[in-house]
């Protein structure tokens, strides 16, 4: 299944999902997979003038692929502008994934910052893409496609503090706007920034994650490439914290994000 046949189920039917094989990351489905139908379930029950400003995510356990999966939702509390949101990933009786949403209306505002400028990049034409090869890479990475211009690749043995580049879907995709469960994907489908560090294969997973998305969103197509960056800030002991953004390929920003990681190495 496509990743828009995917939003399209859990829309229709947010108790009843499988996710297929192909979305794997190891025993687990691809985490960037589940947040977005999660948003999806969240978003319905959300008052469409309320963008959402920043989702809180903690990967309790894994969602197994091929089981179904239920997506539950409470509406925490409606103010006069903001809706608080949690949204719990289901399965087996069990949660494996809980995630707090804001959405909040704009209102006038007398503060107005800029973002910091995007990273310099090489053309994504002239970039080294991380290839989907079947039994070795990750099942969903047929689904998007990342293109290195920063740090190095996993296992590489590359001990930069920032790694990053070009990424958007590949495969058989529909091409229709960018959402928030677009940008949800494109951004957790970077590995761990720190298993470049690594010169050796060796199991990595995201145990924490937030990001905020600028809004309104930007006009973008699930065709296009957006700039990736993510900069390692500490690492010990087998956590590692790490600051991400996304760009659009003219340099707007996009999302902010951040990551606690664990790895077994």
């Amino acid at each position: 299944m496509r990743f828009h046949d995917l939003l399209e189920a859990v829309r229709n039917q947010p108790q009843a999902l499988v996710i297929p094989a192909q979305w794997a990351q190891g025993r687990a489905s691809f985490g960037g997979l589940v947040v977005a139908l999660q948003y999806e379930a969240m978003r319905a029950k959300v008052p469409a003038d309320r963008p959402v400003r920043s989702l809180a995510v903690t990967f309790v356990g894994p969602v197994a692929p091929e089981v179904p999966v239920s997506f539950e939702v409470d509406v925490l509390r409606e103010g006069k502008a903001v809706s608080q949101v949690l949204g719990r990933v289901m399965q087996e009786g069990q949660v494996v994934t809980l995630v707090q949403g804001s959405f909040g209306a704009s209102r006038e505002s007398v503060v107005s910052v800029g973002a910091l400028p995007a990273p310099e990049m090489k053309h994504w034409d002239d970039c080294q893409e991380l290839p989907y090869i079947p039994g070795v890479t990750p099942e969903f990475m047929r689904h998007l496609a990342m293109r290195w211009s920063i740090g190095g690749m996993p296992f590489t043995g590359n001990r930069s503090r920032d790694m990053g580049g070009w990424v958007r879907l590949r495969g058989d995709l529909k091409e229709e706007p960018v959402t928030e469960a677009h940008i949800l994907a494109l951004v957790d489908a970077w590995p761990p920034a720190l298993l470049p560090h690594l010169s050796k294969p060796a199991a990595g997973s995201t145990l924490t994650w937030t990001i905020e998305f600028v809004q309104p969103l930007l006009e973008l197509s699930t065709l296009d490439w957006c700039k990736y960056r993510v900069d390692i800030e500490h690492a010990r002991d087998g956590y590692g914290h790490a600051a991400a953004a996304l760009w659009s390929a003219q340099g707007q920003l996009i999302a902010l994000s951040r990551q606690t990681v664990t790895i077994f190495a």
